[in-house]
């Protein structure tokens, strides 16, 4: 009887933990904030709200499009002036009840109307599912892809690096393209990988891709990072060689539709003038 109790208590635990695990990975993302303060910035030119995701993963049970449709609501209840998406917009998870075309994954982007635009570089996903439709979705959705390319969006200079994961970044080409276009420089990945090869001269990059971890464990920490430096750029805000990288944990999950110590997020982050440090 003993062994049996034993095995009911770790049955029924187990269960709970799963539970928790999932009502966590299908839980309203956390609306994280920080302010960075970028040199060069016009004078009388206000802060702009940039509101960071990434890795919507769309696919059942834990992210069909209605919840992104929910998900959207609470970014425009965010009131951003500039909406950046850094890329993996589905998921083609062997547990999935259900797979979306990436048309289907992005049309609730379409009722965001921020005043500087919307922004999204590709993911790895995306490009294991279809790049090119992935692109069209994003254009008929109001999103500007940015594939190693830069655009303005007001004072800033948008660097959209394609995805390092799968070897199609192009950190020098990016550059060259924010040179070209002017304005106050910033990077968006959708892996965070490449920030040790910024130069300083562009003092922020925004990324996706390691959800945090999405499985972390007590004392162990996080399962897989899918970075290559492992948990050193895996989540939250780093500063390092006078340089901002701000990483998401993502809306969606990868693999299991399961979040164990690392919830849903989103960024609002306010960027503005040096002085305002």
């Amino acid at each position: 009887m003993t062994l049996l109790r034993l095995f009911l208590f770790l049955l029924l635990a187990g269960l709970g933990l799963l539970a928790w695990s999932y009502r966590t990975a299908t839980a309203d993302p956390v609306v994280r904030e920080a302010e960075v303060s970028l040199a060069g910035w016009p004078a009388r030119q206000p802060v702009v709200r940039a509101l960071l995701v990434s890795d919507l993963h769309v696919a059942g049970p834990d992210m069909p499009p209605s919840r992104l449709t929910r998900i959207v609501e609470q970014i425009r209840a965010q009131r951003p002036d500039l909406v950046l998406i850094a890329g993996d917009l589905v998921s083609d998870k062997r547990w999935a009840t259900r797979t979306y075309s990436l048309t289907q994954a992005v049309a609730p982007l379409a009722r965001l109307r921020p005043r500087l635009g919307m922004f999204a570089v590709l993911g790895n996903h995306d490009h294991w599912r279809d790049a090119a439709e992935a692109r069209a979705a994003l254009t008929a959705a109001g999103v500007r892809v940015l594939e190693n390319d830069a655009a303005r969006a007001g004072p800033l200079a948008i660097g959209g690096l394609d995805d390092a994961f799968t070897d199609r970044d192009d950190l020098g080409a990016t550059l060259g393209a924010i040179d070209g276009i002017g304005g106050v420089p910033l990077i968006l990945s959708h892996s965070p990988d490449p920030f040790p090869a910024v130069p300083a001269r562009v003092a922020l990059m925004l990324a996706g891709h390691t959800h945090c971890g999405q499985i972390r464990l007590p004392l162990i920490g996080a399962l897989s990072t899918m970075s290559e430096h492992g948990d050193l750029y895996a989540c939250g805000r780093i500063e390092e060689a006078g340089k901002t990288l701000i990483v998401t944990a993502g809306l969606g999950t990868s693999i299991v539709p399961l979040r164990l110590g690392t919830r849903p997020d989103m960024w609002l982050i306010r960027i503005g003038p040096e002085q305002e440090r």
